[in-house]
């Protein structure tokens, strides 16, 4: 009798197989309803309960425990038809759990959801796969879908569930390498992960790629999100946007790190090295409130897309559609961005679509194989950064990266994107010698793939959301850059202009007296202005790793430091190109930015620094209300040098035009510390004019030297102009001037 039983046992062992052993690719077809001979049949496989009980019309009823490891039946005969039922099941402790059976389902991934997916053109991923709360009929649960092509099995693991990868086996979907579960009962907020038999038989846990809500960091699973669409405020802000043309317009941009922002009235100290953070909706409203006063524009954030390390400043993206639960939770950060617009300030989002961490949880060998990146680390590892490439070739990836682009923009209302290290992207012998990369099918050194990608991106976000902007950071010169992808470019609204940064950091930080040996660095910039459309940036990268704040890269003595910092923001606001400065430059920030600590804000009770941020408020102001500094930006015929080669006297000058040519600003840069009293200037308009800003002004923190009189011009050429102005220029100054009555016509 018991030899009968043993092997009938056996002979469900085998018949169970790959259930039992965790290899199953299609758990449905053994689990749940069936119809069989008999009638119909529920097989439940759980190794945790010590009883199940099956619910249905009114009636409850034991199931058989045919096999010890877990695997539960009950048939019931003469039926044919299937039915609607739940599952009680009984714990160790006397704790019961009752729901529907989550292998009574069919499939709730739609087949064109999977042929555009696996195209690489879907276009609401986040709404695809993941996990979303959703309906089965009437029953309520969890929708969960995840791409791992090359795994041998799938579970979703939790709370729920213990954490145990027996108990919720997700089925493959075909050949689209999409797994599909739907499990009734779960909620927004509950905690999960993806637990996955590996190609080569590993089993790990996994963050879900498309995870759109996580926990704090340590941990690092993802939670499922809540479905109550965010009541925005922000239908004025965001139909203006889609009329907008930013090229033409006035755009000043405050780079700003969440974590260690602090503001005005914040503690020394304070930040990350506490584990304190603020939420979203606190730094919302002191942020607003700060940017407005200052003037900026837009505010850029430092990658708020979810990672794993504090001190990678989020350039090290484990979620990529997730915003860090550092600061709270999603509707949090739609707070943020919905606040900053009710207050007119856009808000630009760094964005990672180079390379990801190695981190075991993360999308590193997310299936056993090369899946995300490629395999061969002379293509998908990055030296620089210890880092994953990703595959660009690959459909799927493609499509992933822009879904996380596209799901920013529209879930959240982000107004633009500045694409990270796009350099590393383009050239497949990046930071690489001899020997340590592939050529292209041509033989070269471009990433054909990543070409592509990077203008297929453009090309969508500017179809999906007239309006938004896409800056890249790209450090070379690589042609076309912000050129239409129609006319061979990439298709970028604005390229970091890295090598007027280099340029002017590194003639600022001469001393005075040696600048006329090196005027060219502070000219060559007109060269290529106007190849692309360009941001001028003072970022986060170039106040950290021993390169000194930027006051603290002015030299001479303390006032000498601040009067060349004033000039150089005068001469950077005036110079073509839309502007960003990384937070604490305003106001001086003196020793390097520190992840880990909050701005020293406290600096404002000191008048340098207090006068400093004065100045800047008021060169915002000027900026944004002053059409020559922004409606030509991007083309030559908003310049003109009046004279750029007194390398002798290091003062330079030129006049910036508006659209019409009818009328513009003189600027004159005095870059040492001589005061120079009846200084000529050639003017290309007779008549009256007058200064109209002044870096020397006592409440800047200068020492008063200014022109308060107006100036009436005189005939007679001078810097190839036919009229010119005499004026008194203080030592480490930039002064604006315009024509009193720009309507006259000109003589």
């Amino acid at each position: 009798m018991m030899k009968g039983k043993n092997l009938e046992a056996d002979l469900l062992r085998r018949k169970y197989a790959p259930l039992l052993n965790g290899v199953i690719s299609d758990p449905h077809s053994l689990l749940g309803m069936h119809t069989v001979p008999e009638g119909v049949t529920i097989r439940v496989y759980d190794p945790v309960p010590e009883k199940i009980f099956v619910h249905c019309e009114g009636r409850i009823l034991p199931m058989e425990k045919i096999l010890e490891e877990g695997l539960y039946e009950l048939t019931f005969p003469g039926r044919k038809e299937h039915f609607n039922y739940s599952l009680e099941k009984i714990f160790a402790g006397g704790e019961r759990f009752i729901a529907e059976d989550p292998y009574h389902f069919l499939p709730g991934v739609g087949e064109m959801d999977l042929y555009l997916f696996n195209e690489g053109k879907h276009r609401k991923l986040h709404d695809f796969l993941g996990a979303h709360v959703h309906y089965m009929g009437s029953v309520r649960g969890v929708l969960f879908a995840l791409w791992a092509p090359n795994a041998k099995r799938v579970s979703v693991i939790g709370d729920f569930n213990c954490w145990d990868g027996r108990r919720h086996r997700m089925r493959l979907l075909g050949a689209s390498g999409v797994w599909e579960l739907f499990i009734p009962g779960l909620c927004p907020g509950d905690l999960y992960k993806y637990e996955i038999l590996t190609s080569d038989d590993r089993i790990c846990a996994k963050l879900d790629p498309c995870a759109q809500w996580t926990e704090m960091r340590p941990g690092n699973a993802a939670r499922v999100p809540v479905t109550d669409e965010f009541a925005w405020e922000d239908a004025c802000w965001m139909a203006e946007r889609s009329r907008k043309e930013w090229k033409k317009s006035p755009l000043n941009i405050y780079e700003v790190h969440l974590g260690s922002w602090g503001g005005p009235g914040s503690c020394p100290g304070k930040g990350g090295e506490k584990n304190v953070f603020p939420n979203y909706r606190q730094i919302a409203h002191k942020l607003a409130s700060y940017v407005r006063e200052m003037h900026y524009t837009h505010v850029e954030l430092l990658p708020v897309f979810e990672h794993p390390l504090d001190q990678s400043w989020g350039y090290q993206v484990s979620g990529f559609y997730a915003p860090t639960s550092r600061y709270g939770t999603p509707e949090d950060f739609a707070y943020f961005v919905n606040h900053m617009h009710k207050n007119g300030i856009g808000v630009i989002l760094d964005w990672v679509g180079a390379h990801f961490p190695k981190d075991e949880f993360s999308l590193g060998r997310f299936d056993g194989t090369a899946l995300y990146e490629h395999a061969d680390p002379r293509q998908g590892e990055q030296p620089d950064w210890g880092t994953y490439i990703f595959n660009f070739g690959r459909n799927e990836v493609r499509n992933f990266l822009i879904g996380s682009a596209l799901c920013f923009l529209g879930k959240y209302h982000i107004d633009g994107l500045r694409a990270d290290a796009v350099a590393s992207m383009l050239y497949l012998d990046y930071s690489r010698k001899e020997g340590e990369w592939i050529t292209n099918a041509y033989g070269g050194n471009i990433n054909l793939e990543a070409v592509a990608f990077l203008q297929e991106l453009n090309e969508t976000v500017h179809n999906h959301f007239p309006g938004v902007l896409m800056a890249a950071e790209e450090s070379t010169s690589y042609p076309g850059v912000t050129l239409p992808v129609l006319e061979g470019g990439l298709g970028f609204t604005f390229k970091w202009n890295m090598g007027w940064m280099h340029d002017t950091l590194d003639y600022y930080a001469l001393d005075p007296i040696h600048r006329k040996f090196h005027h060219s660095m502070l000219t060559f910039t007109l060269e290529y202005a106007f190849q692309e459309d360009y941001i001028l940036v003072l970022s986060h990268d170039e106040v950290v790793h021993g390169k000194k704040s930027l006051i603290n890269r002015m030299p001479g003595e303390y006032e000498q430091k601040f009067a060349s910092l004033r000039v150089y923001y005068c001469g950077m606001m005036a110079h073509p190109g839309k502007k960003l400065l990384f937070m604490g430059g305003e106001f001086g920030q003196w020793i390097e930015w520190n992840c880990m600590q909050d701005l020293d804000f406290h600096l404002l009770d000191y008048p340098s620094h207090a006068r400093l941020r004065q100045m800047n408020i008021a060169l915002n102001d000027f900026y944004r209300n002053e059409p020559a500094f922004w409606e030509l930006d991007h083309s030559p015929e908003g310049f003109e040098w009046i004279d750029g080669g007194n390398e002798e006297q290091s003062v330079v000058s030129f006049f910036r035009w508006n659209r019409e040519h009818t009328d513009g600003v003189l600027v004159i840069l005095n870059l040492t510390p001589v005061c120079r009293e009846n200084f000529s200037i050639g003017v290309p308009f007779s008549g009256i004019w007058k200064e109209c800003f002044n870096s020397d002004e006592l409440s800047f923190g200068g020492k008063g030297i200014v022109n308060r009189e107006e100036l009436l011009s005189s005939p007679g050429m001078f810097h190839g102009q036919e009229q010119y102005i005499t004026l008194h220029l203080g030592g480490l100054s930039a002064l604006y001037l315009k024509r009193v009555n720009p309507d006259l016509p000109a003589e």
